[in-house]
């Protein structure tokens, strides 16, 4: 089955409102400063100057939870990984406003950044409130099926932690399926609780938010890499 590894395509738009002034001196003037290199192996050194603890997210949507993880982990260095431009200038308000001298951003696909990482490399990986592409047809461009997670549990380290969170029921389906099929990745989760509740050093995005606002329910996901 094709999926994102091999369709190796970006969906949906790249760009919404228009960016006030602030917001494009920020991608202006930033951005440059604080994203992946273009091409090239990446490791901690290369990104941050030393060799540091590194996690990666994949679509951090507004960035609230990447600053938030930043914040609290002063000494890890954060990749996030976002295509849509407004999402972007939202994290860089958050990295200038908190001075957050830890994270890098990459304007695009994450596993062309996942790629590029040594094996074994990344403490955790989050995937939080992804799109659910709920269409049958078009299953093959959910983050998660089989290719992603291959890769995603080839940067893990021995024990490191991959991190779901989704408000979607058709997604949450799709991923306990495909999670529980695979025997690379233990499901971190001894009652309803852990996965009902949002853990503490979860920050929380706007997606939650927002989904809590509507009624619905919100899952959190965590599994270790085997």
């Amino acid at each position: 089955m094709n999926d994102p590894t091999t369709i190796r395509r970006l969906y949906g738009r790249r760009q919404g409102h228009k960016l006030r002034q602030g917001q494009a001196a920020l991608v202006e003037e930033l951005l440059p400063e604080v994203s992946v290199p273009e091409d090239g192996p990446l490791d901690g050194v290369r990104l941050f100057g030393d060799p540091r603890p590194l996690q990666l997210e994949i679509g951090f949507g507004a960035g609230e939870h990447l600053a938030g993880q930043a914040s609290a982990n002063p000494g890890t260095g954060f990749i996030g990984c976002e295509p849509f431009l407004n999402g972007v200038v939202g994290a860089l308000g958050h990295i200038r406003d908190g001075t957050l001298a830890n994270v890098r951003l990459h304007m695009g696909d994450a596993l062309t950044v996942l790629e590029r990482l040594p094996d074994a490399s990344l403490e955790r990986v989050y995937l939080l409130h992804p799109d659910p592409w709920r269409k049958a047809r078009h299953a093959k461009r959910r983050m998660i099926n089989n290719g992603p997670l291959d890769l995603i549990h080839a940067k893990l380290q021995p024990g490191g932690e991959f991190r779901l969170g989704t408000d979607d029921p058709t997604y949450c389906r799709w991923s306990m399926m495909i999670m529980n099929a695979r025997r690379d990745f233990a499901w971190q989760a001894g009652s309803a609780a852990d996965f009902l509740t949002r853990p503490a050093d979860w920050p929380e995005t706007r997606y939650e938010r927002k989904a809590r606002r509507q009624g619905r329910e919100v899952w959190y996901f965590k599994y270790t890499r085997v």
